[in-house]
């Protein structure tokens, strides 16, 4: 699977005004719903809360990935967000996220939040992407970033 069949440009959101994990998660819930991938967004983010509670998806190096799966996801995409000066999703390494992926599948998705998770997490995993995205100034270079980790 490709990212950025389902990481729309209008769901990219280069400055974050959010400040904390659940201020965040809203955010980015809000370009999911305003571009039409949400039936009900409170019912969605609920779902990305309880899935908080858990345990954090703060991953580290800078990065989370809050997810939910719910009948409130019309199809399954991602929003992506970027905090300049980081905020706390509770990572075991104990860094600030910069770099926020939230996660939308439909419940009846079967493992696609997983697979999802894992596209991700292989692209993350490197620095110099990490360092790519954070220093992305526009949409278009968070996409070439992302395309060219294929």
């Amino acid at each position: 699977m490709k990212i950025t069949e389902i990481l729309h440009p209008n769901l990219i959101k280069m400055t974050l005004n959010a400040s904390s994990k659940e201020e965040v998660i809203k955010e980015l819930a809000d370009l999911l719903e305003e571009n039409g991938f949400l039936l009900n967004k409170d019912e969605y983010i609920n779902e990305v809360f309880h899935r908080e509670a858990l345990g954090s998806t703060g991953v580290g190096m800078g990065v989370a990935i809050p997810h939910g799966k719910s009948t409130a996801v019309k199809e399954a995409s991602v929003a992506f967000g970027k905090s300049i000066p980081g905020v706390n999703f509770g990572s075991a390494d104990h860094s600030l996220a910069h770099l926020i992926f939230l996660i939308a599948v439909p419940e009846n998705s079967d493992q696609q939040h997983l697979k999802i998770l894992a596209t991700l997490s292989r692209m993350l995993i490197h620095q110099e992407f990490r360092e790519r995205l954070f220093r992305a100034k526009t949409v278009e270079e968070v996409l070439r970033a992302i395309e060219s980790r294929k």
